[in-house]
């Protein structure tokens, strides 16, 4: 009879512990709501908000020069005639090619310098990685200047090169052979250095004793990056990947500040033609429909990467 009591109360004081618990943890979780509510405001009036308006004017004809209450339902129709115009199809290949050009280069040259920063223990590393980090902090009209200046014909540092070897120098950003190339030359040289600071970053995750046992096993400076140093980068590579898509698909400064999107609208991407068809065009829904279409591309490939990363963990 006494156990039986004994049990009791044992059950009756762990049932008090677990109430007073489940209390303390209700209020701190109403704590955390409360210092978190004015970030999620500001988050849900600058970003929820003109997302969801952006995604309800897709659906309607409306011209930015007059007021928003004359918008017309038109439904899919935004979304249906997307490919009918010549200017927004050039743009989508333009887009293509430049984040295509822009991931195959900047990710497998940014782990060859991560790799050349990290593994040889050399004094100055970290001021060859402010240096790089510094283009990516940099505003992005101070390097255009630079940029223009080097791209200038006839006395461009470029051209001038080329010159010198008896080689005509191409109009880099006139020639609409040579402006989108450029433009992929200036996103490396500008994105590089975060990357690489990304990467350096997941090279010291890796622990040193795998290299040693590799090294012990015969495996050269190959072998060791191709068996080991990629596959636990794995995570590291993904996301720098993602972050490369999403940074040139939504590229817009560059070329508003050197190109405009010509020559001949070889430099156009979708982010210029969404800025020029909504404010100088006026076509706030066709614009409107071509954003949420940018942003669901960017979603789907999130997706995509998740899931492969995801799989490849199992």
């Amino acid at each position: 009879m006494t156990s039986v009591i004994t049990a009791e109360m044992r059950a009756s004081r762990q049932s008090r512990r677990d109430g007073s618990k489940k209390s303390r943890q209700k209020g701190q979780g109403g704590l955390s709501a409360l210092f978190l509510s004015p970030a999620l405001i500001i988050i849900g009036v600058f970003t929820l908000i003109p997302m969801v308006l952006t995604f309800i004017i897709s659906f309607h004809q409306w011209s930015m020069f007059t007021p928003i209450t004359e918008m017309k339902w038109v439904g899919l129709e935004n979304y249906a005639t997307l490919f009918e115009d010549s200017n927004r199809i050039q743009a989508m290949g333009n887009t293509a090619i430049y984040v295509a050009a822009s991931i195959l280069i900047t990710v497998p040259l940014g782990l060859l310098i991560a790799m050349l920063l990290y593994f040889p223990k050399l004094r100055g590393q970290s001021v060859v990685r402010v240096i790089l980090f510094s283009t990516y902090v940099i505003p992005t009209i101070a390097i255009v200047i630079i940029w223009s200046n080097i791209y200038a014909p006839g006395y461009g540092p470029l051209s001038t090169m080329l010159q010198a070897t008896g080689i005509t120098p191409p109009g880099w950003l006139s020639d609409p052979s040579w402006a989108l190339i450029s433009l992929v030359i200036f996103n490396v040289w500008q994105m590089l250095g975060y990357y690489v600071i990304l990467l350096v970053a997941g090279l010291t995750q890796i622990p040193g004793d795998l290299y040693e046992a590799a090294k012990i096993d015969g495996a050269g400076i190959v072998r060791q990056t191709w068996s080991l140093t990629i596959p636990m980068l794995r995570k590291t590579l993904v996301f720098v990947l993602l972050m490369t898509f999403i940074n040139s698909i939504q590229v817009f400064d560059p070329i508003y500040l050197l190109t405009q999107g010509g020559p001949a609208g070889s430099t156009n991407m979708i982010s210029y033609e969404i800025q020029r068809s909504a404010f100088s065009y006026g076509l706030a829904g066709e614009s409107s429909a071509l954003a949420v279409t940018l942003f669901m591309a960017i979603v789907v490939v999130g997706v995509v990467l998740g899931v492969v990363l995801k799989g490849r963990n199992k």
